[in-house]
């Protein structure tokens, strides 16, 4: 094997590991929405104290990450398509770890309400947690495959995301004008819908990266 296939070999072999992190703190990331919804319906002090002190494994896992780009970058001097995939990576991996902060924002809202019932049964909440969920997975499978068509597919579902949060905003606002007794737990659940709405939005720009990758093309969407 000469030097150009030693080199191609080696940058093969590190972002390969790079993707498979990328897929490891998605999977966290995806857990911990799903928990913050169980600790908020549960009301679940303990699960929500885990997800905040949880995130800072996240964290880590991010910071990991992008060093291990900045090292491919400086080392194997990708270029082209090769170099956009590593600095979309990059960004890719911020905004999955902010989802991390969105889902320990829902825990530490959990742990701010105490004792206090919630204010009305849950419904579109988990609505959107589900939805995100299902737009992160398919986000990392989009940048996988190198998936332009589907990234913008998924960027489009967060219209129905908006939806969901005018609903539950819509809903809220009008029980606090109603009762002013109840606007305090009414506000703790427009936080929590507020995180999975910007989940959505995070993953939005994902979507933006893969179409990077793929045409190198920087667009907007969503606009």
């Amino acid at each position: 094997m000469g030097p150009k296939q030693n080199l191609r070999a080696t940058y093969d072999k590190e972002y390969a590991a790079i993707e498979d992190d990328l897929l490891r703190i998605r999977e966290r990331v995806d857990r911990a929405i799903d928990r913050s919804i169980v600790c908020l319906r549960n009301r679940d002090m303990a699960l929500a104290q885990e997800i905040v002190d949880h995130d800072i494994e996240i964290n880590q896992l991010r910071f990991k990450i992008e060093e291990a780009c900045l090292r491919l970058i400086a080392t194997q001097q990708p270029a082209a398509t090769d170099l956009r995939a590593v600095v979309a990576a990059m960004n890719i991996v911020v905004d999955i770890e902010r989802m991390g902060d969105h889902a320990a924002g829902i825990a530490k809202t959990v742990l701010r309400m105490g004792d206090a019932p919630l204010l009305k049964p849950l419904v579109d909440i988990p609505r959107m947690a589900d939805l995100a969920r299902s737009m992160l997975h398919e986000a990392l499978v989009a940048y996988v495959n190198r998936n332009s068509e589907k990234a913008r597919e998924i960027a489009s579902k967060d219209d129905a995301m908006d939806g969901l949060y005018k609903a539950v905003f819509d809903e809220l606002v009008e029980i606090m004008a109603n009762k002013p007794e109840a606007v305090e737990r009414a506000t703790y659940l427009l936080w929590c819908a507020h995180n999975l709405e910007r989940i959505a939005d995070r993953v939005t720009n994902i979507a933006e990266r893969v179409i990077f990758v793929t045409t190198g093309e920087v667009k907007e969407l969503n606009v």
